[in-house]
């Protein structure tokens, strides 16, 4: 694995995020990346959105919003999406992209951060509590409320 990178997401790379595959079982946890992606063009002074690369290849993306004037809580600081290539999953891939996402959250001074999932046997709640997501709580349609405290 050469050093990981991060950087914006642009129209050099969305066809690469696209194109990323996942391992069985997992696509029931994740609706298309055309639709994290499109959270740019809804808010696009909040959303937070980048591509992890190894070399000059897509290896993931990240997908945040900041808004500190979100009417609940847990979507003033929230990681939306993580997508690992089914190919570079247990690289540390994933874990490099939260770590990349909290230090964006402390320079905007944001104490948490919180992620939204399904739980499940194929599920991300395994990775989320390897990378330090404390659950504490639910939403009204019985997904996990994870946080991480800065």
């Amino acid at each position: 694995m050469s050093e990981l990178r991060m950087e914006e997401l642009s129209a050099s790379t969305i066809v690469a995020v696209n194109n990323m595959s996942l391992k069985p079982g997992q696509e029931q946890y994740l609706a298309p990346v055309s639709y994290g992606i499109a959270a740019t063009v809804v808010n696009p002074q909040t959303t937070w959105q980048r591509v992890v690369l190894d070399g000059d290849v897509v290896v993931g993306f990240v997908s945040a919003n900041f808004d500190p004037e979100a009417p609940e809580e847990h979507f003033r600081s929230v990681l939306w999406r993580i997508n690992v290539d089914a190919d570079d999953q247990g690289r540390g891939v994933g874990r490099f992209a939260v770590k990349q996402l909290l230090e964006e959250a402390r320079t905007r001074g944001v104490d948490r951060v919180v992620a939204i999932y399904e739980a499940g046997e194929d599920g991300p709640e395994a990775f989320f509590r390897r990378v330090g997501f404390t659950p504490v709580g639910e939403t009204e349609y019985g997904e996990v409320i994870a946080e991480i405290r800065l």
